[in-house]
């Protein structure tokens, strides 16, 4: 027969913390004409579900305010009464377009790795479901985190990372990349400077947050009985965690050949923009163009068509051209869109004329000499018309240029 002290230690163990209180007066409401966040995107339809801060979700999990929000979900800070911790609740809306992100969290969870980038991928430490009115709403629960690179890249007045910044955080992309390609398979398709977020380490940050709710509770609005709350974001903590790449949203099995229109219009691949069938290299191409962003402070495509006035494809090719060079024939051959671009021996066709021809050395502002040229060759690793030249993320973390990272 278990002891007494035993049987009370496992119910101790599993006893809840008491609920927080929040008060549901004197808070800031928002003028009717004024949309707010998920309004934007018709919160009346009834796609989102109607949180409310205090309320205790799946039995377990306070919520305490509210992080952000998006087209499909919104982002809640919460408490775990049985952990107790803090997490964060990303609350899906309910037309099941989140069904694949949720599988590929439980895909992630299904692998058991030693592999050092698997620390910054992110996880999702439990998944459940909502029910309302209008539908179902699948929910994933993460550790919080504090703001993405983006962020961080705001904060700073130059709006562009120091080279040992940028060598720490791209090795442990690269890490992270290495870890999705080799051992879960995944193509993530869509690396941004918003999705990668960074770890908290500063965990006072967490208690000011929810003080700050408690003492001054969010602005908010009616809209059809669905309260919409104003986002609230945590304070700058006095040490930076590790980088973690997030959003699997449009992540794909690495294992079937891909031939979908991905990636964000600036970071989009040569073989994406011609609807070449691509694979894991295209997230090595946005890697690439992503520290330019990084680190250049700009963007080394931006896409803008002279004639439209916004982005294009045409104009898009037409800068990698003039930065890269023409296309390999070969390659041309192999697109569905290739007879748009360039006529049968490869020559431009594109409706624009070609931007004068440039190279990544007058491109480049930051460096200077033999560290230059090794940057240089870094990034030439990744910029490749032909997607199998490119380096993996596994060979890129070779590179003499990136050795010795520094500490984050």
């Amino acid at each position: 027969m278990a002891s007494v002290v035993g049987l009370a230690r496992r119910w101790l163990k599993k006893a809840p913390v008491q609920p927080l209180h929040f008060h549901d007066a004197n808070f800031e409401t928002i003028p009717a004409s004024r949309k707010l966040e998920e309004e934007i995107h018709d919160a009346s339809t009834g796609r989102y579900y109607p949180v409310r801060i205090g309320e205790i979700l799946s039995t377990k999990y306070q919520v305490v305010g509210k992080l952000g929000y998006g087209l499909g979900s919104t982002v809640w800070l919460a408490n775990d009464l049985y952990g107790p911790r803090a997490v964060a609740l990303k609350i899906f809306t309910n037309d099941g377009q989140n069904r694949q992100e949720v599988g590929i969290y439980q895909h992630l969870q299904s692998i058991k790795s030693n592999h050092p980038g698997r620390r910054h991928v992110r996880d999702a430490l439990d998944t459940f479901t909502l029910h309302d009115p209008q539908g179902e709403h699948q929910c994933l629960v993460h550790e919080p985190m504090w703001e993405s690179a983006r962020d961080l890249l705001r904060r700073n007045a130059s709006h562009r990372f120091t080279e040992d910044l940028l060598k720490a955080f791209v090795y442990r992309l690269l890490q992270a990349v290495d870890y999705l390609h080799s051992e879960a398979h995944l193509i993530h398709t869509d690396i941004s400077a918003g999705n990668v977020l960074l770890e908290i380490e500063d965990h006072s940050i967490i208690t000011a947050f929810i003080k700050a709710e408690q003492d001054h509770p969010s602005p908010r609005k009616e809209v059809n009985g669905y309260t919409i709350y104003a986002s609230r974001s945590f304070e700058l903590p006095k040490s930076i965690g590790e980088p973690v790449l997030s959003d699997f949203s449009s992540a794909v099995s690495g294992d079937v050949a891909h031939n979908e229109d991905v990636q964000p219009d600036v970071y989009r691949s040569p073989e994406v923009c011609l609807q070449i069938p691509w694979s894991y290299s295209i997230d090595i191409w946005n890697i690439g163009v992503l520290i330019w962003d990084l680190f250049e402070g700009k963007h080394m495509f931006y896409g803008r068509d002279p004639k439209e006035k916004r982005y294009m494809t045409r104009a898009h090719i037409a800068e990698m051209i003039a930065l890269m060079g023409p296309p390999p024939l070969e390659l041309l051959k192999r697109g569905k869109r290739t007879a748009e671009f360039f006529t049968e021996d490869g020559q431009w066709r594109g409706e624009i004329p070609l931007p004068s021809a440039t190279s990544l050395e007058e491109s480049e502002e930051n460096l200077d000499g033999s560290n230059k040229e090794a940057f240089l060759r870094f990034m030439r690793k990744m910029l490749q018309w032909e997607p199998g030249r490119r380096q993996t993320a596994k060979q890129l973390l070779q590179d003499p240029w990136l050795n010795g990272a520094a500490t984050m």
